[in-house]
């Protein structure tokens, strides 16, 4: 039977998705469904044995809370893939998943195309291990689409036309600064300082300030509730409860939001860094259309309050933050899932060199 009809057949009966495997969170889209699966990048492992305990939700509960021998931790290290055996895990966990949720008709959900979201800049090597741990996990064609044209296609830009599109996705491990024309990167910026480190400031703060131990998920408790990109005019305070690093003795102290706003300061100095030299890269022409549509903000990281108003001051430009930028990576990668053919172009192929039908 001829390849193209076997994919013909094969597309019918498979459960086609989008996934965005980010270092803190993945989201899987289904073709015709939309996002079904929203879980914690975490995996639970039993090192005496190599038993995967629990990956997702169920995992991020045991962070900082297991025995030695079983550790929860994070497969993916700033985007990539940091434990491959762990990630192949994970993937197959998510697929059968969303496959089994949305099985096609008589039961079946039998290897489907599969669109990943990746960083820019990232390695050959990174970008064959996606491929090799989505294959390996049961998908029958792996395509990659990187995450700055992911996010604006999920913010429905006219990433086609030939104007320029000026996009930032601060995820988990990586901010992504990007300007999109004509269905391509113009000019971009990776940098590894995004949610993630944010976090870590914070406990570096605690530490150096209060003496104080603190755990990843008390910190990022502390700079959704409380965290700022730069001094506000309303003051808001929060319990921040860890270790007394003197005494060895459970404490309580009360941190400020223009203590959290100070720790922060640096790493979102360093993104605003990372912009400017991207602006400063993009071509005269492109940059008339930037100052003209402005900057558009996407991923978890975005929502730090006056993270906007900040960059648009530095700028000089309007910035604005996409509707429902956590989810704009997947939702981005599902549009395109949904128009492969004319969208083909913003993605590669896997290795053997599928046909997109």
């Amino acid at each position: 039977m001829p390849r193209r009809t076997l994919n013909k057949i094969f597309s019918f009966l498979s459960v086609d998705m989008a996934i965005d495997l980010g270092t803190a969170n993945s989201l899987v889209y289904v073709k015709d469904r939309g996002i079904i699966i929203n879980e914690p990048s975490v995996v639970a492992v039993n090192n005496k044995t190599g038993q995967i305990l629990a990956i997702g939700e169920e995992a991020k509960k045991m962070v900082g809370k297991t025995p030695s021998y079983i550790s929860a931790t994070r497969p993916l290290v700033n985007g990539v893939i940091s434990d491959f055996e762990v990630t192949e895990q994970m993937l197959k966990y998510f697929i059968e998943k969303a496959a089994a949720s949305a099985k096609k008709i008589f039961g079946i959900a039998n290897m489907p195309r599969v669109i990943i979201g990746i960083p820019c800049g990232v390695t050959e090597v990174e970008r064959k291990a996606v491929r090799d741990a989505a294959k390996n996990a049961g998908a029958r064609t792996v395509f990659l689409i990187e995450e700055p044209l992911a996010s604006a296609i999920g913010a429905k830009l006219a990433i086609q036309d030939a104007g320029g599109n000026f996009i930032v996705d601060i995820g988990g491990g990586t901010t992504e600064v990007a300007v999109i024309s004509l269905g391509g990167i113009v000019a971009f910026r990776s940098l590894r300082i995004a949610g993630d480190k944010l976090n870590d400031d914070i406990i570096q703060f605690a530490q150096k300030e209060y003496k104080l131990l603190i755990g990843e998920r008390t910190a990022e408790l502390i700079k959704i509730n409380i965290g700022s990109a730069m001094p506000l005019k309303e003051k808001n305070e929060m319990a921040m409860r860890g270790r007394n690093l003197v005494t060895g003795l459970p404490e309580e102290v009360v941190i400020f939001n223009d203590d959290v706003q100070r720790a922060l300061d640096r790493s979102v100095k360093q993104i605003i860094a990372a912009i400017k030299v991207t602006i400063e890269e993009t071509p005269p022409e492109l940059l008339a259309d930037v100052m003209t549509n402005g900057i558009y903000l996407a991923g978890g990281g975005s929502l730090l309050r006056g993270l906007d108003v900040l960059i648009s001051k530095e700028t000089k430009m309007p910035c604005k933050i996409i509707d429902d930028p956590l989810t704009s990576v997947v939702r981005g990668a599902g549009i395109a899932l949904e128009n492969i053919e004319t969208l083909a172009e913003v993605m590669s192929k896997d290795e053997e060199g599928e046909a997109y039908t």
